[in-house]
């Protein structure tokens, strides 16, 4: 409660020579180029030559739920729209993550590896590419093309087969007796940009993806009494589907209300698909970066939606398919609306791009476009964590086209920021530190480098602090220092450029200054560029004439909202707060002066969300 009687005054001491303002960020030679060739902007925007590839898919697969033998035909037309020849693919085998003697960096059972993908044929346009024109190493493909010129395109045929892995799920699997989640499951051309030119990086378990923008048509066919899930719009649900089931679907698609499309009655008496030996599942889905999908025979499926868009009327299907013994998950539909709710109107306040998103009860923690892949848990806050974190990656990476193998930071941190602010909002008893202590205690040590470090160079506590909360917190410290209004439009208007594009990290400082008109760089450069341990200090407190002095210390050169709260001896108090505005000008103090009659007994400094490293020195 605010006490009428206070006022607060900051006066800055130190170093205000060192104005950091005026330092700009540290140029990679590849990000210069990009600038010189005009594909990039020092502004944040596109350049005038920005360009990026894309193709069309249409993915053919058969799935034997009993012995996971997955068999496919892809088909897809690839567009070069970059000023350069292409001489090679490049080509994504993720499943070969599990084929024998590849390289991991995750470990696996040795019974559940196996022999990989085989490519039983690869056609590029009519001809027949030889298999000595094809060569296979570990996760990444190459094939040898007649040259593809600058604004051509070149149509492929793939015959490919691979067993999905029964144990060690890593994003991918089967999941029970009669439930799999199958994703990276068809040979995938990589990523050209004007970066790197092709992405070689390969998969090795742990850093994530990258991916073009593309349009998927997915047919997949799979035995009677197994219901499928996408990515995409199920275009054929009254064909696959029994006549009341998809009745309900269609219902909820223009439903508040939660309706059970598959209810335990409909389970029990075997009544959900249409009634044939198999189905054959189609999806269509547009401008998305990946398609997966997950399949049960056993699942309960709850389905919802709302108005994301106002101004169209456009509403978001919202799905949870799930075991009926996880009890958690009976909820888990009412935090999955609450949150694309939370992100259409509040944070980050843009309407949710994407026509459904299913939240799938499955063996791991991941995102897909328009899907989410996450196990049980035992506790109701971590369920709503959870559900908040994994589909905020809606907007980061997919709505944004992040290079996640190499900035984890760029969708993580915003994960992590989304689920401290939404969680909250869906259950307010709670307070979501996930993150701040490991910042704290790694801050300064042998594994705290700075965020812009790629991501497959981390190691040890950083892998962690590097890809999720610091670069969270430096989002926060951001929102809070330009204030909610300036920061949602600096992140519209970075939104609004690079939607559908593929930013770097430079992209976003610039936008987020052009958006804001402030020169942010020098948090910027300190925060994610920098080392440094975050550590503030009470270090005194002085009696005045009408109050009293407090002295905070910046131990360090990261910058860190003050959170300061005073008790007076007749048990009052009040709590001040400052952004890292003071820090601006590269003082090592900061002296907050309070103007009171009352009679001071303590003053603790931090708050939950605020990574101090050393606390023994914030009472006073």
């Amino acid at each position: 409660m605010l006490i009428k009687r206070i006022s607060f005054l900051i006066l800055s001491i130190g170093l205000s020579g060192m104005v950091s303002a005026q330092q700009s960020l540290p140029v990679l030679p590849e990000i210069q180029a990009a600038y010189a060739k005009g594909t990039r902007s020092v502004s944040g925007k596109p350049g005038p030559k920005y360009w990026q590839n894309t193709a069309n898919y249409d993915l053919k697969v058969n799935f034997n739920p009993e012995t996971r033998a997955l068999k496919g035909v892809v088909e897809v037309v690839y567009y070069n729209n970059s000023p350069d020849t292409l001489k090679k693919l490049w080509f994504k085998l993720y499943p070969n993550l599990y084929k024998k003697g590849v390289e991991r960096k995750t470990k696996f059972n040795d019974r559940d590896l196996n022999e990989g993908v085989n490519i039983a044929s690869m056609i590029a346009d009519g001809d027949q590419i030889a298999q000595s024109a094809i060569t296979i190493e570990g996760t990444n493909m190459q094939a040898v093309i007649a040259p593809l010129a600058p604004g051509k395109q070149i149509k492929l045929k793939i015959d490919y087969q691979y067993d999905l892995n029964k144990g060690s799920h890593m994003r991918t699997g089967q999941v029970d007796e009669g439930s799999h989640f199958v994703a990276y499951f068809f040979p995938r051309i990589a990523v050209y940009d004007d970066i790197d030119g092709w992405n070689k990086f390969p998969y090795t378990g742990d850093v994530e993806f990258y991916n073009d923008f593309c349009n998927f048509k997915g047919e997949i066919t799979v035995p009677k009494n197994f219901v499928v899930w996408a990515t995409g719009d199920l275009m054929n649900a009254k064909h696959v589907l029994r006549k009341d089931i998809a009745s309900r679907l269609a219902k909820a698609e223009k439903s508040d209300e939660v309706i059970d499309v598959i209810n335990d009655q409909d389970l029990a008496d075997k009544a959900v698909t249409a009634d044939q030996p198999y189905n054959t599942w189609k999806f269509d889905a547009k401008n998305v970066t990946d398609f997966v999908f997950a399949l049960s025979d056993h699942y309960l499926w709850k389905s919802t939606s709302l108005v994301v868009d106002p101004t169209t009327g456009r509403r978001t299907r919202v799905d949870a398919a799930f075991n009926p013994i996880h009890k958690d998950y009976y909820e888990v539909i009412d935090f999955a609306r609450q949150t694309v709710h939370a992100m259409s109107y509040t944070f980050p306040k843009w309407p949710y791009p994407y026509a459904h998103e299913t939240i799938f009860d499955g063996l791991d923690q991941m995102e897909y476009p328009m899907m989410v892949n996450d196990n049980p848990v035992a506790k109701r806050q971590d369920a709503i964590t959870l559900t908040v974190h994994e589909i905020f990656h809606t907007m980061f990476p997919f709505y944004m086209g992040i290079n996640e193998t190499k900035y984890a930071w760029m969708d993580e941190g915003w994960a992590t920021i989304g689920e401290w602010l939404i969680g909250p909002m869906i259950d307010t008893t709670m307070v979501d530190d996930y993150g701040i202590a490991p910042t704290a205690m790694s801050s300064g040590s042998k594994d705290d480098t700075p965020i812009v470090t790629l991501s497959t160079e981390l190691k040890g506590a950083g892998t962690f602090t590097n890809s999720y909360p610091k670069p969270g917190l430096g989002y926060l410290f951001v929102k809070d220092y330009l204030g909610d209004e300036l920061f949602l439009k600096a992140l519209h208007h970075y939104i609004t450029l690079w939607n559908g594009k593929h930013p770097t990290p430079y992209d976003f400082f610039n936008s987020m200054n052009e958006g804001s008109g402030k020169n942010l760089d020098w948090f910027w450069k300190r925060w994610f560029f920098e080392e440094g341990v975050t550590d503030l200090a009470l270090q005194g407190m002085n009696k005045t004439a009408d109050g009293y002095e407090f002295t905070v210390r910046n131990k360090s050169n990261k910058p860190l909202p003050i959170d300061l709260k005073i008790t007076f001896t007749d048990g009052s108090s009040t709590n001040i707060h400052k952004s890292i505005g003071v820090w601006e000008n590269g003082d090592e103090k900061v002296i907050i002066k309070v103007v009171t009659d009352k009679k001071f007994a303590k003053a603790v400094l931090g708050s939950a969300l605020v990574p101090d490293k050393d606390k023994s020195d914030n009472v006073g």
